[in-house]
C-alpha cells in the first residue's frame, strides 16, 4: 500500500477504495462495492475527498447504507452545493433517518434538486436562532408586560409570548429578512398593547362564511391599525414597516382601510371595516401581518387575569403589613388599611404612571406590584376596587411572574411530554425533536430524614441564616415623603424658600428607608442517577435542607428539580419545590423522597429548566447544578465526548438567553470536562462528600451576594 499522500494532493483511487471497504464494510457485497465510488470520488480535489471520507465515517455509525448512497451522490451534491450546502442536505437526510425510515432516508438523499432550490433560497434567510436574543432585547425596550419569543409555525402571540418562523427566505438580502422578523415582533407586542384582544374576535369571524379568511382579514386590517400606531410612536421602524408593504394596496382597499389610522381607532374600528368589506378574496400578502388565534389568547387572559387579581392582593397585604411594622403608632387607630390608586392618563405606547395611597398616605409601592399593576391595565384597562383589597389569611400566594412556560409545563405534563432537540457534536447540527422529557412529582419520603438534619446541622444553619440575612438588599431612601424616619434637608431647604416666597409649607418634609427588593430567580438541578447512591443521596438532600432553610430567611425566589432517565425516550424531571411553593411540610417531604434513579442525560434537562427559568421575572437567573459525575446514558451512545458536548451546547443556550450556570461536583475526574462545558470559573469540586451541605450554601452566597 503506498503512503497516504500530503493534504494537497488528491487521494489516489487505490486508497481511496481501501478507506471506503473500510468505511463501509457492513453494507458491501459482490454487486455493491467500494470500486464502483471510486471514480466520482477521485475526481474531486482533496478537501472535498476528505470531506467525504469524513462524512461517510459518521454517517457509516448510523448506518452503512445510508453512508453509501451519500458516498454515491457527493460528487453531484458538492457541485450544486458546495461543502456547506451538502452538509446541510446530509444533516437533512440523517434527520429524516432519525425520525422517521431508512426508506424515507433514502428518498430525501435522492431528492437533491428540491434541496438544492431550497438552498438557495437559504442562502439569505434570517433564522430564528440566530435573531431570538436580539428580538427580545428589542420587545424588552418597549412598554408593557415582558414577552417571550419562541419559534413557531406562524407568527402570533397568545400576549406573554412571541411565536415566530424558524426562518425568512422572503428577501434576496439577509438584513431584509431579518426586518421582517422586527416587524412582525413589533406587531405582536402592539396586538398585545393596544386591545387587540379586548373585543369577541372569534365572535366576529364566526357569522361569515369563509371564518378562516375572515381571520385572515381581520390580522390584516389590524396590521393596519396597529402600523399606524407604531408609526407615531416609532417612527424608524415605521419606514421600515412601509418599505415591506408589498403588494400596494389598490384604491377601493385604500378608502376602506382609512379610518384605521387614526390616533383614538381601537378594535372596534377593525371589525367596522371587517363587516363592510368584500371578503370574498384574500386579504394582501403582506409579509410581517402576525395572525389571530383569539380562542388560545383568551385561555391564556383568563388564566393571567384571575392569577394577577390574586397575586396584587397578596402583594398589598405584605406591604400594609411592612408598614404597620415601620409605624406602629399609626397602626394603634382606626386606619382601616384601605388602598386606593391615582392613574394618570393614557399616553399612546407608554405606561401610565401610578400613585398608590394606604388610608390616605402616599406609599411607594414594590417592584413586583408596580409591575402586577402595568400588566393588569395592560389587560383591562382600569384598576378594579377589588384588585386593591389585600388579601386576607390563608390567601392565595404566589411568586411566579407571568410567563407561558410555567404553563407550558402544565400543559406538557397533561400531554405527558415534552419534546426537545439534541446537540450532535459529530454532526455539527440538531437531532430534531430527539428527546422526549416527562416531568413528575418526587413521592414523600421519611420526614424524620428532615429532622434528623435539623438537629444534626443546627448550629450551622444558624450561622447561615445570620449570613443570608446579611445578603439582604441595602435600605433605600424615599424622599419627599409626607411622613418617614428623618428629615429631607433638601425638600425642607425648598420649603423655606416656598414660605420665604409667601407660600405655603410643603407637607413632603420627610426621608422613609425602604428595603430595596432583590430580584433573583435560582434553579437548583439535583443529579438523581444511580450513582448517588448511598452517601452522595445523603449529602444532596441534607444540602437542600441547609440551603432551603437558609433561603426561607433571604426571601430569594428559587426552585428545585431533579433529573434522571434511561435512553433518550425517557428522560425524566422531578419537581421537589416550584418557584411559586413556599418552603413547608410538602417540600420537605420531596427533598426526603429524593431517591437514585437511572442515568444522567443532562442536555435535555437543562433546555427544559432554561425555559422555565426564562419564564420567571428577574433580573438575575442562575442555574445551579449539583452533580456527581459526567453526563452518561444507557445504550444509544450519549456518553463520553457526545454527552459532554451536548451539555455544553445546552449551557451556552442558556448562557444565550441570560442565565448564569455553575455546577457543584464531588467527582475527582472534572477537571477533565467541567471547564469545557461550565467554564473554568463556573464550577467548584468537593473533594469531601460531607462538605456538599456547606459547600453550596457557600457558593450561593457567593453568586448572589
Amino acid at each position: 500500500m503506498s503512503s497516504w499522500p500530503r493534504s494537497s494532493e488528491r487521494l489516489p483511487a487505490g486508497l481511496l477504495e481501501d478507506r471506503l471497504e473500510e468505511l463501509l464494510e457492513a453494507c458491501l457485497s459482490s454487486r455493491r462495492t467500494a470500486a464502483a465510488l471510486v471514480p466520482g470520488l477521485a475526481a474531486l480535489a482533496r478537501p472535498q475527498q476528505d470531506f467525504v471520507l469524513h462524512w461517510v465515517g459518521i454517517v457509516a455509525r448510523s448506518s452503512a447504507e445510508l453512508a453509501y448512497q451519500f458516498a454515491a451522490a457527493a460528487p453531484r451534491a458538492l457541485a450544486l452545493l458546495g461543502e456547506r450546502g451538502a452538509e446541510a442536505w446530509l444533516v437533512e437526510a440523517m434527520d429524516v433517518f432519525d425520525r422517521e425510515s431508512m426508506y424515507a432516508a433514502s428518498a430525501a438523499l435522492k431528492d437533491l434538486s428540491r434541496f438544492a432550490r431550497a438552498w438557495d433560497a437559504q442562502a439569505h434567510a434570517a433564522r430564528f436562532e440566530d435573531s431570538a436574543r436580539v428580538l427580545e432585547l428589542f420587545l424588552c425596550g418597549l412598554a408593557g408586560r415582558r414577552l417571550r419569543v419562541d419559534a413557531g409555525e406562524e407568527p402570533w402571540t397568545d400576549t406573554e409570548t412571541v411565536y415566530l418562523p424558524r426562518e425568512v427566505t422572503l428577501f434576496a438580502a439577509r438584513s431584509r429578512n431579518f426586518l421582517v422578523y422586527k416587524a412582525m415582533a413589533a406587531l405582536a407586542w402592539a396586538q398585545a398593547r393596544f386591545d387587540t384582544f379586548s373585543a369577541d374576535l372569534a365572535a366576529a369571524v364566526s357569522g361569515s362564511a369563509d371564518p378562516a379568511r375572515a381571520r385572515a382579514w381581520a390580522a390584516f386590517l389590524e396590521a393596519v391599525r396597529l402600523g399606524a400606531k407604531l408609526e407615531r410612536i416609532l417612527p424608524g421602524l415605521a419606514r421600515d414597516l412601509r418599505a415591506l408593504q408589498r403588494p400596494a394596496l389598490d384604491a377601493t382597499i385604500r378608502s376602506a382601510v382609512a379610518p384605521l389610522a387614526r390616533p383614538d381607532a381601537a378594535i372596534g374600528e377593525t371589525l367596522a371595516v371587517l363587516r363592510a368589506l368584500d371578503l370574498s378574496r384574500p386579504p394582501p400578502a403582506w409579509p410581517y401581518v402576525v395572525r389571530l388565534h383569539p380562542g388560545r389568547v383568551q385561555e391564556v387572559r383568563a388564566a393571567r387575569i384571575e392569577r394577577e387579581r390574586n397575586a396584587l392582593r397578596t402583594v398589598l397585604a405584605g406591604l400594609r403589613d411592612e408598614l404597620r411594622r415601620e409605624r406602629p403608632a399609626e397602626a394603634e387607630g382606626e386606619r382601616a388599611g384601605r388602598f386606593e390608586a391615582r392613574l394618570s392618563d393614557p399616553t399612546e405606547g407608554a405606561e401610565r404612571s401610578v400613585e398608590l395611597f394606604l388610608d390616605g398616605a402616599v406609599v411607594a409601592p414594590p417592584v413586583d406590584a408596580a409591575s402586577l399593576i402595568q400588566s393588569i391595565l395592560q389587560d383591562l384597562g382600569e384598576l378594579p376596587p377589588e384588585y386593591l383589597e389585600p388579601a386576607g389569611a390563608g390567601a392565595y400566594v404566589s411568586h411566579a411572574g407571568p410567563g407561558p412556560a410555567g404553563d407550558d409545563e402544565a400543559v406538557q405534563a397533561e400531554a405527558g411530554a415534552a419534546v426537545y432537540d439534541e446537540w450532535d457534536y459529530a454532526r455539527r447540527h440538531y437531532r430534531r425533536a430527539w428527546c422526549v422529557l416527562r416531568s413528575r412529582d418526587v413521592h414523600p419520603g421519611d420526614a424524620a430524614f428532615v429532622w434528623r438534619a435539623l438537629e444534626r446541622y443546627r448550629p450551622q444553619i444558624a450561622r447561615l441564616k445570620r449570613t443570608f440575612e446579611a445578603l439582604r438588599g441595602e435600605d433605600r431612601l424615599h424622599r419627599r415623603e409626607p411622613h418617614g424616619d428623618g428629615i429631607d434637608l433638601d425638600a425642607a431647604v425648598a420649603g423655606l424658600a416656598d414660605v420665604a416666597a409667601g407660600r405655603e409649607l410643603p407637607a413632603r418634609l420627610f426621608v422613609r428607608r425602604h428595603r430595596t427588593e432583590r430580584s433573583i430567580a435560582v434553579m437548583f438541578l439535583v443529579d438523581m442517577s444511580g450513582s448517588t447512591k448511598g452517601w452522595i443521596n445523603d449529602a444532596e438532600r441534607e444540602a437542600l435542607v441547609l440551603l432551603c432553610e437558609a433561603l426561607d430567611v433571604l426571601g430569594d425566589r428559587y426552585a428545585i428539580y431533579g433529573f434522571s432517565g434511561m435512553t433518550r425516550k425517557r428522560c425524566e424531571l422531578y419537581r421537589v419545590k416550584r418557584f411559586d411553593e413556599p418552603y413547608g411540610a410538602a417540600v420537605k417531604g420531596r427533598i426526603a423522597g429524593i431517591a437514585p434513579q437511572d442515568y444522567t442525560r443532562m442536555g435535555v434537562a437543562i433546555r427544559h429548566i432554561t425555559r422555565m427559568l426564562l419564564a420567571e421575572e428577574a433580573r438575575t437567573r442562575l442555574l445551579v447544578t449539583l452533580s456527581d459525575g459526567k453526563p452518561d446514558d444507557f445504550g444509544d451512545g450519549y456518553r463520553g465526548e457526545y454527552g459532554i458536548e451536548d451539555t455544553r451546547q445546552a449551557l451556552f443556550e442558556a448562557r444565550r438567553a441570560g442565565i448564569h450556570p455553575f455546577c457543584i461536583t464531588i467527582d475527582e475526574q472534572a477537571r477533565d470536562y467541567l471547564p469545557h462545558m461550565y467554564g473554568a470559573a463556573n464550577y467548584v469540586l468537593v473533594n469531601d462528600v460531607r462538605r456538599l451541605p456547606f459547600q453550596v450554601a457557600s457558593v450561593y452566597r457567593r453568586l448572589t451576594g
